[in-house]
């Protein structure tokens, strides 16, 4: 299965004039810096204040970034980008903060702008600092609460606003909402994928994403095969199917509770014990960690990304697969979100070692993985393109180095973003989906 590379590019050549849609806030500047600070203070808590009080200065984040390794630039420093939120702590929060207001700076909304590349643009809060850091220092989540700060200001690519303000306003992305689901699942139930949608009870709930529905069927497609080849009970809900959260990705914290509590008020509609994420990165912790936090209780039902189902079906003996041949000389690409955040690891080679191909991992995997450049939103910020292909070329170096033929992972957004990276260089390497592998491979008796 493979993607159709034209309606690729012209997916690739829309996404310029994604920041045109955007509808900027209209504040004055101090309303700007206000919001920013207020989010900061409301935001900071002891575990982040013990944090930032404990860099060392010793320079391992840097060596662990893919936006610094390539450039050089200090100003990409990981540590670096944490220092608005950690001139709000010292002056409001710190234990000595009358001290620090007499030689720290308030800052300003020239701030607020610079900082917008560096929390954005050069960040995909992929956490690998947060693994080397001596002191353990979570940069990542407190990236997270600068964008948070930034976007309540209205400091934020174009591009990742008109995207929230879609989802929020619309319940749609790239045009895309229920109704244009219904319309696409329609179209490939009368194609003969059998997909129950908007089945009343069900005891799996599977969500999807607008890059399935536009680019990546297949991997839909596949989903559908394998829950239906298990004999599970499962539907497609039109009322909670998009797994992507943009707010999240923003910083914006109203869209983000809003597009997770779709989805927890689809689950429960059908009573559903488990909800599983499609191959999207950002979408899985968005649903397993974050979503109880914004519902305000405990979710009541199993999250599951579907790499992480399909290895715990291989591993119970429920799903068996034809081996697809030691010919196939493949590698696999860790998505940030699901491996270093989230420890989903093991799960998608126990499927790679069922499949018995010829896996070959890349140096520093795993949890230690090199992200692909895109994530976070990252892949579709247009200032961003020669900052995400550098990064790029760091994972494309790596997988050279195994001499694998193609490039296996389980995210939408890591696939988009090696397939861009790869027209852009001219890499020659295949780039295949985890879950349209296990479909391939599905007997057929």
């Amino acid at each position: 299965m493979t993607i159709d590379m034209q309606m690729f590019q012209q997916f690739a050549q829309m996404l310029p004039q994604l920041g045109n849609n955007a509808q900027p806030p209209q504040m004055s500047d101090a309303e700007r810096v206000h919001a920013a600070t207020e989010t900061f203070v409301r935001k900071l808590d002891s575990r982040m204040a013990v944090d930032l009080e404990s860099c060392i200065h010793c320079g391992h984040c840097a060596s662990a970034c893919h936006f610094y390794v390539p450039t050089q630039n200090p100003k990409y420093a990981p540590v670096h980008k944490l220092d608005l939120l950690k001139r709000v702590y010292r002056r409001e929060l710190s234990p000595l903060r009358w001290l620090h207001r007499l030689y720290t700076d308030e800052i300003t909304v020239d701030d607020l702008h610079e900082w917008q590349e560096l929390v954005y643009d050069s960040c995909t809060e992929c956490g690998r600092c947060s693994m080397v850091c001596p002191m353990g220092i979570n940069i990542a989540a407190m990236v997270n609460v600068m964008r948070q700060g930034m976007a309540n200001a209205g400091v934020i690519p174009a591009e990742l606003m008109a995207m929230e303000q879609e989802q929020g306003g619309h319940d749609s992305l790239f045009g895309v909402g229920p109704e244009q689901m219904k319309g696409a699942i329609a179209k490939l139930q009368a194609a003969g994928v059998d997909i129950p949608l908007d089945r009343d009870k069900a005891e799996i709930l599977v969500t999807t994403s607008v890059i399935d529905l536009l680019l990546f069927t297949d991997g839909l497609i596949a989903t559908a095969k394998i829950m239906n080849h298990l004999g599970l009970d499962w539907t497609l809900r039109s009322d909670g199917y998009e797994a992507a959260n943009f707010g999240l990705l923003s910083g914006y914290e109203r869209v983000q509770k809003l597009a997770s509590e779709r989805i927890v008020a689809a689950a429960q509609a059908c009573d559903a014990k488990t909800v599983i994420i499609p191959e999207c990165g950002h979408a899985y912790p968005s649903m397993r960690w974050e979503a109880a936090n914004e519902h305000g209780s405990r979710l009541p039902f199993e999250v599951l990304a579907i790499s992480e189902f399909l290895g715990r079906e291989v591993k119970a003996g429920r799903l068996k697969l034809n081996r697809l041949g030691r010919e196939r000389k493949v590698t696999f690409h860790d998505p940030c979100k699901l491996a270093r955040h989230s420890g989903t690891i093991e799960e998608p080679r126990w499927v790679l070692d069922a499949l018995g191909v010829d896996f070959r991992e890349v140096e520093s995997g795993k949890e230690l993985n090199w992200c692909c450049g895109g994530g976070a939103g990252v892949f579709l910020i247009n200032s961003a393109s020669d900052l995400r292909q550098n990064a790029f070329k760091i994972k494309m170096a790596q997988v050279e180095q195994t001499g694998a033929n193609s490039v296996v992972t389980a995210c939408g957004s890591c696939r988009l973003n090696f397939l861009n990276g790869a027209m852009k260089s001219g890499w020659d390497k295949g780039i295949e989906s985890l879950v349209e592998l296990v479909a391939e491979a599905l007997p057929t008796n």
